[in-house]
């Protein structure tokens, strides 16, 4: 239950102001499909976030406890960071629609944008830290929709309503706390 629980609230608060929220916004402001891009947004995460916990269980079972103890606290510690600095999204890139529809440009976009996205990189060390690949991606999809989902449905009204920059150091803050858990807890 702590892997399931820590995992949404890491993403969660990593995921808003994040390139993928922006994203979602971007999407939801031209494509005008609430559903096929939530949907999206659900199938893009779970794929690319399950890649990503099976990265992190895989890093669990080579790299030795206290090797992987100090990388999973530096780890933390760069995403603290990274989480300070807040991402941008050009507007004036169109967003590719084609005939395969919302559904698809949005698993297709989320997919991409979310490689290498600190939500993944989350996602790889949440799996290393807990032997539970279930709830790691459970949490860390559904985390992602907390942020997402309500940026979908209430479009560019609520972007203007979030203070992103308090978000970010609440982000950070977490994460370099789960920095230090990690170090003392093991």
């Amino acid at each position: 239950m702590e892997a399931f629980l820590v995992s949404i609230v890491v993403v969660a608060l990593g995921e808003i102001g994040d390139k993928t929220q922006l994203l979602a916004l971007m999407l939801a402001a031209r494509l005008r499909k609430p559903v096929p891009i939530i949907l999206g947004i659900v199938v893009a995460t779970l794929f690319n976030h399950t890649l990503a916990g099976l990265a992190g269980g895989w890093m669990r079972q080579v790299v030795p406890a206290m090797y992987l103890r100090w990388l999973l606290a530096l780890s933390f510690l760069a995403v603290a960071l990274w989480a300070l600095k807040p991402d941008k999204i050009d507007d004036e890139v169109p967003v590719p629609y084609s005939h395969l529809g919302a559904f698809m440009v949005t698993v297709v976009a989320f997919f991409l944008a979310e490689i290498g996205d600190k939500t993944q990189v989350a996602t790889v060390m949440l799996a290393a830290r807990f032997d539970n690949l279930v709830a790691v991606v459970a949490g860390t999809t559904l985390g992602m929709l907390i942020a997402d989902v309500p940026v979908v449905l209430v479009g560019k009204l609520a972007a203007n309503q979030i203070p992103f920059k308090a978000v970010r150091i609440v982000a950070a803050g977490l994460f370099a706390v789960l920095a230090i858990v990690t170090l003392v807890a093991s």
